[in-house]
């Protein structure tokens, strides 16, 4: 029998290819793509992963979107047996479509609890999942008072944001006061109290209720405090062990989080922060998708399995061969050129810490020399990324860092 999986938006943004070229290199597997971008403008390798493509007008345009697939398939005599979308703004319509074709996975109300963060945490809550004190707020009036409930230092954000984007720390009632104004053309936030405390994911792979897989990265400095701060390096640092005493909270938050809002199979990016006062572990969010910034390729190199493969075997088959059992800490730090140029003129210190320890750094994929830099406000790896690999934490650490510190893109005007 040929399982026919519907897979919406299977090229944008690029990680996604990585999972359906995994999806339609299973024996069985019949890869249905649809999106708004054409055939044309994928990868090829991405094309040729795809059984069949729907191009749709007006991708979040639910109904219609439905409807359209819904005749496609018609026409040719197809009916699904999965649907499924890795990014973001997808979630709930894939929800959608599942409801309409009844397929397995989350329905509408369900995603819905994964998109808006309000929803999100009152579902955790209600099970007992210790997340940040937090209010819905869709006027200034809203914010003000959720402020004044709240207190300070506390966090505005999008109800159904994704990453950092018009993500605000508040720490007084001055500071408040442009941050209203920032995000007046946000229909809704969410205002919540402010953990100050280091920050990390929990990323978990499930099939039917078990979890395949398990991920910690560690943000290195905050994503908040990177974002403020252009000549810093982020740094997303896969732990090989997650079961150490500081870790071991964060994941099983996780997973009590992904069983309260109804999570069976697919794959799922949490983050949450460990308390600078008593080491508590503090729910964040949680998306129902992959996770962005190259971290399913950190998670390869952690455990030298293939994550994308393992999302298409949890979501078809529900069994893998593959060892992913974690052996290595995996750095991924990102690059940001300094200069008052537009063009990448020169790399420097790269070349002596490559001769020093390339064993221990499998990547380095930076923008190449004359060609134009990126716009690191809109681009999550910046100017190019590198990762630094090690057994040991602190040797991983340590090589991170010089990657972060002694490694410049440089772009002379």
């Amino acid at each position: 029998m040929t399982l026919n999986v519907v897979l919406i938006s299977p090229s944008f943004p690029a990680d996604n290819g990585h999972f359906t070229r995994a999806l339609h290199a299973l024996p069985g597997v019949r890869v249905l793509g649809v999106g708004d971008q054409s055939p044309a403008a994928m990868e090829p390798e991405v094309r040729a992963a795809l059984d069949d493509h729907l191009v749709v007008g007006d991708l979040w345009n639910e109904e219609s979107t439905v409807q359209q697939t819904r005749d496609w398939l018609g026409k040719k005599g197809l009916r699904p047996h999965r649907v499924e979308c890795l990014w973001e703004p997808g979630v709930v319509l894939a929800a959608r479509m599942r409801e309409a074709f009844d397929v397995p996975g989350l329905r509408v109300e369900e995603a819905r609890a994964f998109r808006d963060k309000e929803i999100m945490k009152s579902v955790l809550d209600s099970h007992g999942v210790r997340t940040p004190h937090h209010y819905r707020a869709s006027t200034t009036a809203d914010v003000q008072e959720a402020a004044s409930k709240v207190g300070y230092p506390l966090i505005v954000k999008p109800i159904d944001g994704a990453g950092s984007a018009d993500t605000y720390v508040v720490r007084s009632q001055e500071e408040l006061e442009p941050v209203l104004q920032a995000v007046k053309h946000v229909p809704e936030v969410s205002v919540e109290e402010f953990v100050e405390g280091e920050e990390f994911t929990y990323d978990a792979i499930l099939s039917g209720g078990r979890t395949l897989f398990e991920n910690v990265a560690w943000y290195r400095p905050k994503p908040l405090v990177a974002r403020q701060n252009p000549w810093i390096s982020p740094q997303a640092v896969c732990l090989s062990d997650i079961r150490q005493s500081e870790i071991a909270p964060g994941v099983e938050l996780g997973r009590r989080a992904l069983k309260a809002l109804g999570l069976q199979t697919g794959m799922a990016h949490m983050e949450w922060y460990r308390s600078d006062k008593d080491g508590e572990a503090i729910f964040g969010e949680v998306g129902a998708r992959a996770p962005g910034g190259r971290l399913s390729h950190g998670m390869n190199l952690s455990c030298e399995g293939d994550v994308f493969k393992l999302w298409a075997e949890a979501i078809t088959s529900g069994e893998t061969t593959q060892s992913m059992e974690k052996k290595f800490n995996a750095a991924l730090v990102f690059k940001r050129a300094t200069g008052n140029g537009s063009v990448i003129t020169r790399v420097d210190g790269l070349e002596r810490i490559l001769s020093e320890n390339g064993e221990h750094i499998p990547v380095v994929d930076l923008v190449p020399i004359g060609e134009a830099r990126r716009d690191w406000t809109q681009v999550v790896t910046g100017d190019g990324w590198m990762v630094a690999r090690h057994m040991d934490l602190g040797s991983t650490l340590e090589l991170a860092d010089q990657l972060a510190q002694d490694v410049r893109i440089v772009c002379d005007s």
